[in-house]
């Protein structure tokens, strides 16, 4: 396990470094510091989450309304505020945990029972914007990717304790997207490191359907689309694949390789209509179809239904209900689960505000084929959604295998990680 920088991370000299950063703001002073492995600040205790009390009370009441198949159970893992995308420590009983506001959870275990022991904040000397995507280097490197930058946190998992953590700037605020195109809309990022060993950030375009005259910008720059780059300092940047309205989950098979990724859908065009998708992309360049057609559906929006589809558009493995909201999504690696679910694809769907009938809230599975496609998808854990009122106690947002085989969901509505795990029959 690496500890100390890649040669290429420190660049400045000290004594300039010192001048540069005097003259900036103090939270940009603080990753100057923090990237000269400096102090950033004096106080060196970080508030914990409350685990107990009334709140985890009624939290563990909700999950005796969630149905899962035979021999599965569901429990609470950890209280989290706004908890969104998970990355779990590939070396300690431990994850970080991305959200849209200004956190990212360091969420630890450290009497390695069924339950998390302390949540509290990682880096809080940075400020964070919009840190929804977390993932691993295979070499132990957190990757926290924000709104319009990315950071990476060397063996993160071991120095997390403090408030002052050593950070490189993968890429620098504003540069990952044009920032007159940074918007509230579409801004949550997901990442993941390939078997290339490149990271591969998800990258939603920011208006429901893109106006024509932003087409072109879109596939140049990978909005509205996933581009792939050198994991520490964000060289070899490309946009690896394209025609995709708004990624908010991806992962790698392990058995080949290939990248799959969940697709939202547009707004607007009634309950039933576009599908969600789950898509597979096994070679950069491929192109997705939007915003000429998303799931089975033409996009009317600006005339896109005028032309012909690209004859290079590829169509998803999978199509899901309508505004379910198909989020964070991965592969079971582990070994607990019976094995038609070892190698399959759960994915959590959050919910959509654009449904007169609310459906999602759930987490779903995806069984694959021999050849590497996509086979059956069912509902795996539902009951989140009230069904007689119609309002939701959870919204899944991510899924997450632990080292033990369990499962982990991410809800950023009730503010939980729950762990699903098999006891047998």
């Amino acid at each position: 396990m690496p500890t100390t920088l890649p040669t290429n991370a420190l660049r400045l000299t000290a004594a300039a470094a010192l001048v540069f950063a005097a003259s900036l703001p103090a939270q940009a002073q603080n990753i100057e510091k923090l990237k000269q492995m400096r102090v950033a600040t004096t106080d060196l205790n970080i508030p914990l989450v409350p685990q107990t009390g009334k709140n985890a009370d009624q939290l563990r009441e909700n999950l005796k309304r969630v149905k899962l198949p035979p021999g599965f159970k569901i429990d609470l893992y950890a209280v989290v505020p706004d908890a969104r995308h998970m990355a779990i420590a590939p070396s300690t009983n431990m994850l970080f945990v991305g959200t849209r506001k200004t956190t990212v959870w360091a969420v630890t275990n450290r009497n390695s029972g069924d339950m998390a022991t302390e949540v509290k904040s990682f880096a809080p000397s940075l400020k964070f914007s919009n840190p929804n995507g977390v993932c691993w280097t295979k070499d132990g490197f957190l990757i926290v990717a924000e709104h319009n930058r990315i950071l990476n946190f060397p063996a993160a998992e071991f120095f997390y304790e403090g408030p002052d953590v050593a950070v490189m700037e993968v890429v620098g605020q504003g540069k990952l997207v044009p920032e007159e195109e940074e918007s509230y809309n579409h801004g949550a990022r997901t990442c993941r490191v390939g078997p290339d060993g490149l990271l591969y950030v998800t990258l939603g375009q920011p208006h429901n359907v893109q106006p024509r005259n932003k087409v072109d910008l879109y596939n140049k720059v990978g909005l509205g689309g996933i581009v792939r780059m050198n994991a520490f300092d964000g060289s070899k940047r490309e946009v690896f694949a394209t025609g995709i309205r708004n990624s908010v989950g991806q992962d790698f098979n392990p058995k080949d390789g290939s990248l799959w990724f969940t697709d939202n859908q547009t707004d607007g065009m009634g309950d039933d209509i576009p599908a969600g998708e789950i898509n597979r992309a096994n070679k950069p360049g491929m192109f997705f179809g939007y915003p000429y057609i998303q799931g089975k559906t033409r996009i009317t929006e600006f005339g896109y239904d005028k032309d012909p589809i690209p004859a290079n558009t590829t169509s998803a493995e999978v199509f899901m209900e309508a505004h379910a909201a198909d989020l964070g999504m991965t592969f079971y690696t582990g070994k607990k689960f019976p094995a038609k679910y070892q190698g399959a694809i759960f994915s959590a769907q959050h919910g959509s505000w654009n449904r007169t009938k609310p459906i999602g809230a759930r987490v779903m599975v995806t069984y694959l084929k021999p050849d590497g496609h996509a086979d059956k998808t069912e509902v795996f854990a539902d009951g989140w959604l009230d069904s007689e009122t119609g309002t939701y106690r959870g919204r899944p947002v991510d899924v997450a295998v632990m080292k033990d085989g369990s499962m982990l969901v991410s809800d950023d509505y009730a503010g939980a990680l729950y762990r699903i795990s098999y006891v047998g029959l």
